[in-house]
């Protein structure tokens, strides 16, 4: 029987308000892809089963509930967390978030022979196995060192994009993936507000028209990190310049099986 892979989004905004959570999403009962606000709607007991994170980037709406998950089960916990993360990103959360200062460091807590947490870098191009899953960072363009993620399994592979605007390299990588099944690609602005985009580096709806139009492949797409407010404009305004593709916005609590 073939074993079917997991992923069930705990938060997919680009912002907060009224229910909304930042970037979360769990893989399976045991890794986290980013740790936005949405690992709050994760109970204790789910809590304690998060053994791998797996980080894009390290802008505080896709971190900042890290620290908050290690300081409620890290003392219930037999290993440590171990972050996965380009080295770039790990020498950010290093000097600015685990630093005494803004918070302790727990890969030195309660000591640096059995820590609550381990960072594990992940180079450009390397894939790491957890169990039947092979994880693999992706080409990405942000502001800051980013990447996506392809999680693949016997069912095929699911991909995410995380904050991004056109990347060639990360079009150029998707199309080579015949097992592709979802696409997971973020749109953060509208096309009246563009210029908010490319300074930040997110994409808009005709931005990523041109990267959909580029794909050669048809997995199921779905779009995140839509600004709040602004989810129905951008998703009219998507399905205006795609006509020819089925997209869907991810929702909050939403579990895609592949």
């Amino acid at each position: 029987m073939e074993r079917t892979t997991r992923l069930t989004v705990l938060g997919c905004s680009g912002g907060i308000g009224s229910g909304r959570h930042t970037t979360c999403l769990m893989i399976d009962d045991d890794v986290l892809i980013d740790v936005g606000t949405g690992v709050t709607t994760l109970d204790f007991g789910q809590l304690l089963k998060i053994d791998h994170v797996f980080l894009t980037h390290a802008h505080l709406d896709h971190v900042l509930g890290l620290p908050l998950l290690l300081d409620s089960v890290g003392d219930q916990r037999t290993a440590p967390v171990t972050v996965h993360a380009l080295p770039e990103v790990l020498d950010v959360l290093s000097a600015h978030l685990f630093n005494w200062k803004l918070w302790p460091d727990f890969r030195e807590i309660p000591d640096k022979g059995a820590p609550w947490l381990r960072f594990e870098a992940l180079a450009r191009g390397e894939t790491r196995t957890i169990g039947a899953r092979r994880f693999q960072p992706l080409p990405a363009h942000h502001v800051v060192p980013a990447c996506g993620y392809r999680i693949a399994a016997s069912g095929g592979s699911l991909v995410f994009s995380g904050d991004t605007t056109h990347c060639p390299a990360f079009v150029e990588t998707v199309n080579a993936m015949a097992d592709l099944r979802h696409l997971v690609i973020e749109t953060s602005f509208e096309n009246a507000l563009s210029d908010i985009a490319r300074a930040s580096r997110h994409h808009w709806p005709e931005s990523l028209a041109a990267e959909l139009d580029a794909l050669k492949i048809a997995p199921q797409v779905w779009i995140t990190h839509l600004k709040p407010g602004n989810e129905a404009a951008i998703m009219h305004e998507l399905r205006a310049a795609v006509p020819g593709r089925e997209l869907e916005a991810l929702i909050q609590g939403q579990t895609i099986v592949w």
